[in-house]
């Protein structure tokens, strides 16, 4: 065979209990398991074609070829695959981000879940996606969960082989998540550099790391009850002591900006004033989520609206796991993109 091909797409998650430092870069395994919501509002849709006629590979993002360094990390993790089954064919990656990249909307995870995903099915490897998923972690962290829809856990693992993701729940009850937009642009801090320095030098992380395995055991238990309220406070809370880390770092950095702080004291306005059930979660990124019902979002919404005017406020519900597309669909995919979002060439 000459030529395969794989065409997949996957959604965002968002952590509520968040996923921050590695101990071990090279395979990509956490300092502490993590639990996320996938979210429908936002994916990637990738193609990948393996041909015996390319002389290299080639990546393209949103219509636009990139350069040797993002086409070193696409190919280092295209070696994964091709080593497990002895492949030497180079391949042409497209990929189309619905969502702002780098900007602390889990980017990263959609996209190389939807890769690896796209790559199993391109040379015909038979994975289950918890295995797969511990191939999607090797490009991204977070990738890990977005493989699987609903709440979704990513067990830490004794190594390699069991550091991967299961579904916990559905998420099929009343569960929405409203994003803050504050601010599109690429943040200044990449997620790995400040992962990085947080673990190397805050005399917090320790604590951080001990509190995250307590914070996932009792939100699993609110997720089984259906508690919803005991379920945000964790999700806040939670995501306030990750911050806290980099703040505490040497030299300290946040990525909050004015912006999200106004966000933050909205949604606390809010809630305390209309009595909404909403709790904010924040990742490496200025951007605030917020966890609220679903049967709430749109007064939620409106509320926000009113202090918050200038910013983008998106609403998304739970979303399914990675799926393959047709060929139709990625045509169609292509037109959407275009209309909606406009490449970058």
């Amino acid at each position: 065979m000459t030529q395969s091909v794989g065409i997949a797409r996957a959604h965002t998650n968002i952590a509520l209990i968040k996923y921050w430092g590695k101990r071990d870069k090279e395979l990509f395994l956490p300092m502490n398991s993590s639990l996320s919501l996938t979210l429908d509002a936002f994916y990637t849709d990738t193609k990948v074609v393996f041909d015996t006629a390319f002389t290299e590979d080639r990546f393209i993002l949103n219509g636009l070829e990139q350069d040797e360094k993002e086409i070193r990390k696409i190919s280092r993790f295209l070696d994964l695959f091709r080593e497990y089954i002895g492949e030497d064919r180079f391949a042409v990656v497209e990929s189309l981000n619905f969502v702002p990249t780098a900007a602390g909307l889990a980017s990263s995870a959609s996209a190389f879940a939807a890769l690896a995903l796209a790559t199993a099915t391109a040379l015909n490897i038979d994975l289950s996606r918890q295995a797969l998923s511990s191939f999607a972690r090797r490009g991204s962290g977070s990738s890990t969960r977005s493989l699987f829809g609903g709440f979704v856990e990513w067990d830490m693992g004794t190594c390699s082989e069991d550091s991967l993701a299961r579904p916990i729940d559905e998420a099929d009850w009343d569960i929405g998540m409203l994003v803050i937009a504050v601010d599109k642009a690429k943040k200044k801090v990449a997620s790995r550099e400040g992962m990085d320095l947080t673990v190397a030098t805050s005399p917090f992380y320790q604590a951080w790391v001990e509190t995250a395995a307590q914070d996932l055991a009792a939100i699993k238990e609110a997720i089984a009850e259906r508690d919803f309220e005991k379920l945000g406070r964790l999700t806040e809370h939670n995501g306030m002591k990750m911050h806290a880390t980099t703040l505490s770092a040497n030299p300290p950095f946040t990525y909050w900006s004015a912006a999200s702080v106004r966000a933050q004291e909205a949604v606390r306005q809010v809630r305390e004033e209309s009595g909404l059930a909403a709790y904010m979660t924040m990742d490496a990124g200025p951007n605030v989520k917020v966890l609220c019902r679903a049967s709430q979002m749109e007064e939620l919404k409106r509320e926000l609206s009113v202090l918050l005017p200038e910013f983008q406020l998106i609403e998304s519900l739970p979303g399914q796991g990675a799926s393959q597309l047709t060929e139709e669909e990625w045509q169609q995919s292509h037109s959407r993109f275009q209309k909606e979002v406009g490449y970058e060439g």
